[in-house]
């Protein structure tokens, strides 16, 4: 059954030309479902109809940051500062207004990244696995994504004149960063070697492709509009963009043939023909490099593949930027343009912290998480930017088994009053923090790199933890249900905001409206 109508087809795209101020849409577009009600929904909030608009937006997306998640998080905070823990905040976690977040797909009651990012880009709920695209696509055939592309913020904030930016701790063609730029029928079409051969030789371009032309891929669909491209872009995933040939490998490659594209083409080099202003970097020292107040644009691809946790950072060859540094970074150079800016910041890393089975790695990350959003508010001011927080969907990661306050977050149950940890029926003492699915236990001491659990087969069920530190960073917890990668959960997620507009986050909210405050904030869509 469908949901909606149709959203805006390549002949209507092709027709909307820029104005440089706020865009009328057609109402092909206005009319769908999904966006109607996001709209009146906001019109229903809008209590102050004069209120202030915001000069730039700042959305953060902590990938898997499920309220389970920022619970522990707090309390890991506190603890590492000497504290109980209980009694903090993240920093985000202060902003006056919060909502719950309603995270299904249309076609999923526990969603992907794919589909929940394209709500909160677009305005319109979709289906699992693809991006960009509205829910009358069919996944993995591209003769179904003409005249199903949706139109997004950051393409909207580029029309309007506005600077843009894209960073993530994951590859920067993975679904959530990509779900801001590009169109494709499988979030999996990262490069051309991903692509079944229908879909290339169907007309179908690959998600880093579309990342490098972007400019000309929304010039030709809105006619008349003259943009500039995203400004700042940063993240993991540099296989995407380099050839197939030895040749190509960059200084920190980890594989004997770092890139992954079958046809022959260098897109990192592409983008410095095409943007001869623009600084193209790969480690610390460039990164370092950079003078913001003199810099255009930057295109940063800090990894061969996703970028490392933040507990594993110190370890990469070439070394690598924080979150908090790439957003700092990201808007000093943003900032330059005096109509504002458009930035997205996704922690990547959590989801995957949780994906295997390490509550550390997630929860390490998603303090850093918390670092970048303290970075963009001491670096922005209040009055003229919107700074919203939120998840794209959560884990089934779970606290519970009555510790007594202080109890450390990572470790074994030990109740009030007690000093020893509790036994469980089985006579085995368990931990706080559990997974219901997922790889199960490890013990792999002081290993800072979660994904090195994909090593060793799935273990589900108990084991004897008397002598285990699970509070070490290479602790995996227990599991339930033997799975090859823990699963997203599907309740609802947090959305916190500050700044102009910050008043309409309230309530129980569908995902796609996080558009809608953004399109309200900045005035993206005339009125």
């Amino acid at each position: 059954m469908k949901l909606k109508t149709t959203f805006l087809s390549s002949f209507v795209m092709a027709a909307f030309a820029a104005t440089g101020h706020s865009a009328v849409l057609p109402d092909v577009q206005t009319q769908s479902s999904w966006f109607v009600s996001g709209q009146a929904s906001i019109a229903g909030k809008q209590m102050i109809s004069n209120a202030p608009r915001a000069k730039n937006v700042i959305l953060f997306v902590g990938d898997g940051m499920g309220v389970s998640t920022l619970t522990a998080s707090r309390i890991l905070q506190g603890q590492l500062a000497g504290n109980a823990g209980e009694e903090g905040l993240l920093s985000f976690e202060n902003f006056q207004n919060t909502a719950l977040v309603k995270t299904y797909n249309v076609d999923a009651q526990t969603p992907d990244s794919a589909g929940t990012m394209t709500a909160m880009m677009s305005g319109l709920k979709t289906d699992v696995g693809v991006i960009g695209v509205d829910e009358d696509i069919e996944r993995g055939d591209c003769a179904t994504v003409n005249g199903n592309e949706v139109v997004t913020a950051l393409e909207l904030a580029e029309i309007k004149g506005l600077s843009t930016g894209v960073i993530s701790t994951a590859r920067i063609t993975h679904a959530t960063p990509a779900a801001t730029y590009a169109k494709s029928a499988d979030r999996n079409w990262e490069d051309v070697s991903d692509m079944p051969e229908a879909a290339v030789t169907g007309g179908c371009k690959d998600i880093a492709d579309q990342l490098i032309n972007f400019e000309e891929n929304v010039e030709a669909r809105f006619l008349g509009t003259d943009i500039d491209g995203i400004e700042v872009v940063m993240g993991g995933g540099r296989r995407h963009f380099l050839p197939r040939d030895e040749a190509f490998n960059s200084a920190d490659a980890v594989s004997s043939v770092e890139g992954d594209r079958t046809d022959a083409r260098d897109l990192t080099a592409e983008w410095q023909d095409k943007y001869e202003n623009g600084v193209y970097v790969m480690d610390q020292i460039g990164f370092d490099a950079i003078d913001p107040a003199n810099t255009e644009r930057v295109f940063g691809l800090f990894n061969e593949s996703h970028m490392q946790y933040e507990a594993d950072r110190t370890n990469d060859i070439a070394g690598e930027p924080s979150l908090s540094q790439m957003t700092a970074k990201a808007i000093d150079i943003l900032d330059n343009n005096e109509k504002g800016f458009f930035l997205m910041v996704e922690s990547g890393r959590i989801d995957h912290g949780h994906h295997a089975g390490s509550a550390y790695n997630a929860l390490t990350d998603t303090i850093e998480f918390a670092e970048a959003v303290q970075a963009a508010m001491d670096a922005t001011d209040p009055a003229e930017t919107l700074i919203l927080v939120t998840a794209d969907h959560s884990h089934v990661f779970t606290i519970g088994g009555y510790p007594k306050r202080g109890n450390p977050i990572l470790g074994k149950v030990v109740r009030v009053g007690e000093s020893e940890p509790y036994l469980a029926s089985d006579g085995l003492p368990y931990t706080t923090l559990g997974y219901t699915n997922g790889r199960g236990f490890r013990d792999l001491g002081s290993e800072t790199n979660a994904d090195v659990a994909y090593s060793e087969d799935s273990l589900a069920g108990r084991v004897d933890l008397t002598a285990v530190d699970t509070t070490a960073s290479g602790f995996h917890q227990e599991t339930t249900v033997p799975t090859s990668s823990e699963t997203h959960a599907g309740e609802d997620i947090t959305l916190h905001a500050k700044g102009p507009g910050a008043y309409l986050v309230q309530g129980t909210i569908e995902q796609n409206m996080v558009f809608h405050v953004i399109n309200r904030a900045l005035g993206l869509v005339a009125e």
